[in-house]
């Protein structure tokens, strides 16, 4: 909790605007940042957008499976989008300020597509586990007005918390420095800032880390011990091996994606490193969306199947 005097309607005056420090600690590597940033970047729009794509046109990815993983793909851009632009406009232009709203606008995009790629991790898991652990009834199960509803619930639930959630934040007075030291307008780096009673704010992060990732997190767990259990009494070694890599691949991102966010959200504010949560958050906000589409396609017979027809016919054009 902050307890810092109430300030001035100057100083409130001036922190209309921030300054997302980044990687100013590095003033000799800018150039470097930007261009690495620049190619995952790339790389985030062309892989991600390819698997968007094939699932949306070929007719050998129409499955339910294939259907989430779109959705999917395309969350990762739109995660990606909610931070890395502004990062790389930073680091070319070296001028660090961002307006209050502008701020605003960031975090709570960052945390509605947080929260929902959290849910849609959360409905693939359920997805695998019915595919594997109730197949005579999947059809009947995932049918197409089903997934709907799960992919409309998982993209709408967060909206208004995380509209609220960042509402609350932002109607706290700021004061002292304004000096964001991270590459985005996160949570703990702009509570930090705030002044007065941050408690309630805190109790919140708490909350909506429970309710978005902490949940989604043990019901995965629990659909992949029933999927471990099914697997391991299944006759053949031929059929465990089909069965874990149709679902080892969702189990990678998952792990990856809930424990470096959980990490940053949920320990107590004793133990937050400014360096550790910047580098947590380049983790699961940037890398692992550039590595989602490498992990599916790698590991995904009917993905790979479509991606080299895809380019013998660009090949033979």
């Amino acid at each position: 909790m902050n307890h810092q005097e109430k300030p001035t309607e100057d100083n409130l005056t001036e922190l209309m605007e921030f300054v997302l420090l980044g990687f100013a600690d590095m003033p000799h590597l800018q150039w470097f940042l930007f261009g690495l940033f620049l190619i995952i970047y790339i790389i985030v729009l062309k892989s991600n957008g390819t698997i968007f794509l094939i699932t949306k046109m070929d007719p050998a990815l129409q499955s339910p499976m294939y259907f989430f993983l779109s959705h999917f793909s395309f969350l990762e851009i739109c995660y990606v989008s909610a931070t890395l632009p502004r990062m790389l406009l930073n680091l070319g232009t070296q001028r660090r300020r961002i307006p209050l709203v502008a701020c605003a606008t960031q975090m709570c995009f960052a945390l509605m597509f947080g929260g929902t790629e959290c849910l849609l991790l959360a409905v693939m898991a359920y997805d695998c586990y019915v595919a594997i652990c109730n197949p005579l009834h999947y059809p009947l199960v995932m049918n197409h007005r089903v997934c709907i509803q799960l992919v409309t619930g998982s993209w709408t639930i967060g909206i208004p918390i995380m509209t609220g959630h960042t509402y609350q934040i932002f109607s706290l007075p700021f004061c002292g420095s304004k000096q964001i030291n991270h590459f985005f307008c996160d949570i703990p780096p702009i509570l930090k800032l705030a002044c007065g009673d941050t408690f309630v704010n805190e109790m919140l992060v708490y909350i909506s880390s429970a309710l978005f990732a902490m949940v989604p997190f043990l019901l995965i767990l629990g659909s992949y011990s029933k999927i471990i259990s099914t697997i391991l009494k299944l006759p053949s070694a031929t059929s465990q091996a089909k069965a874990f890599s149709t679902c080892s691949s969702h189990l990678m991102v998952v792990m990856l994606f809930f424990g470096s966010g959980i990490i940053t959200y949920l320990r107590p504010n004793t133990r937050h490193s400014e360096g550790t949560d910047k580098m947590l958050s380049l983790f699961y906000t940037i890398i692992i969306p550039m590595f989602n589409p490498m992990i599916y396609s790698l590991r995904n017979k009917d993905v790979i199947m479509v991606l080299r027809k895809l380019l013998c016919n660009n090949s033979l054009n």
